[in-house]
């Protein structure tokens, strides 16, 4: 096998790699700008609690895909470097062998979720609702000693 179906296949790869990077972006701008907007309208409650969630899940998803092409990757890397004589455009035979199915996925789709660079901003911006709606719980308990005292 020459070298140079491993480097078109690698080059291929990277270019999509780096695609799913934008579309990550993307899906938490999303989750900023569902916030923004529940926020702005006065329309915080659960739902957009659930809302956040579905998105970050949504995002780890995205990101498990991603890793899939990442250890294509890098196992192509290791056979250019090494010179080996590895068959090209083994993407989908390698992810079969390797694949997460029932649970597994699950807990892949989580250890994807609380990554660092996956978590931020979700878990902040799910931080940000409960303190508003800590606030908001404050606010009305105020709220109704103020209106109970002008009661007395």
């Amino acid at each position: 096998m020459s070298v140079g179906r491993l480097e078109n296949e690698w080059a291929i790869l990277q270019q999509q790699f780096d695609s799913y990077e934008k579309y990550s972006l993307l899906i938490k701008l999303i989750n900023i700008g569902l916030l923004s907007a529940a926020y702005f309208s006065n329309a915080m409650g659960l739902m957009i609690m659930f809302l956040l969630l579905v998105v970050w899940g949504q995002d780890a998803i995205w990101k498990t895909f991603q890793s899939r092409i990442e250890n294509r990757l890098l196992i192509i890397e290791q056979f250019i470097v090494k010179g080996a004589d590895e068959e090209g455009y083994q993407y989908n035979s390698q992810y079969q062998k390797n694949s997460f199915s029932g649970f597994a996925l699950i807990v892949e789709y989580a250890r994807q979720a609380i990554r660092p660079t996956v978590a931020f901003p979700h878990a902040v911006l799910l931080f940000i609702m409960f303190v508003d709606f800590f606030y908001s719980i404050k606010r009305h308990c105020i709220a109704s000693q103020v209106g109970h005292s002008k009661l007395i």
